[in-house]
């Protein structure tokens, strides 16, 4: 797929590269556009076959992960299909850790200290779409909300606050996919 993807970004390119030109050559136009019509329509192939492949297997899990407010289907499904159903991590912590949203801090010795980032060793594709959910789930996931304003409220800036976000939905995503229940606002860990 991700093939596809960076193939259907570079067809993207030409064609506007042809345009920018100024008068486009209609042979090449037309061999672009049809290019790009293949490559999306592949994409939607190997997209709906990911999809009955998880559902057949996975079914109430996609279910129980889409119900989080800002966690999208295909979001889900990556989850899912990356961490084989969240058997290959013990807590959430491996998964953020996993997924290379945990900050990092940039030090050395006693001197030098620089801005803590995240650690970016992870999947790239989980965490870019973890971060566009990140944006759904700031307005419609309570938990969600109430970590992006605390964070923005202490002057912190605003991506540092999505990122806190995305580390939040794993959570969320992972104590619901090892509980087997559905997504419920007020719920309250029988732990706390």
């Amino acid at each position: 797929q991700d093939i596809y993807l960076k193939q259907r970004t570079a067809v993207k390119n030409k064609i506007h590269g042809e345009k920018a030109l100024g008068t486009p050559s209609k042979t090449v136009s037309r061999s672009l556009v049809r290019m790009l019509k293949q490559l999306e329509k592949e994409l939607a192939q190997i997209e709906s076959k990911l999809e009955s492949l998880v559902r057949k297997t996975q079914k109430e899990q996609l279910e129980q992960l889409t119900s989080i407010p800002g966690m999208g289907k295909k979001t889900a499904m990556l989850l899912i299909v990356l961490t084989d159903g969240f058997a290959s991590f013990e807590n959430a912590r491996q998964l953020c850790c996993f997924t290379g949203i945990t900050p990092t801090i940039r030090q050395s010795g006693s001197s030098v200290r620089g801005r803590s980032r995240i650690s970016k060793v992870g999947n790239r594709k989980l965490r870019n779409l973890l971060f566009m959910c990140s944006f759904t789930a700031c307005k419609t996931n309570k938990a969600c909300r109430e970590i992006y304003e605390r964070i923005v409220e202490k002057g912190k800036s605003k991506k540092l606050a999505l990122i806190a976000v995305c580390n939040k939905l794993l959570k969320q995503a992972f104590a619901i996919a090892k509980s087997g229940t559905y997504y419920k606002e007020n719920y309250l860990s029988k732990s706390a």
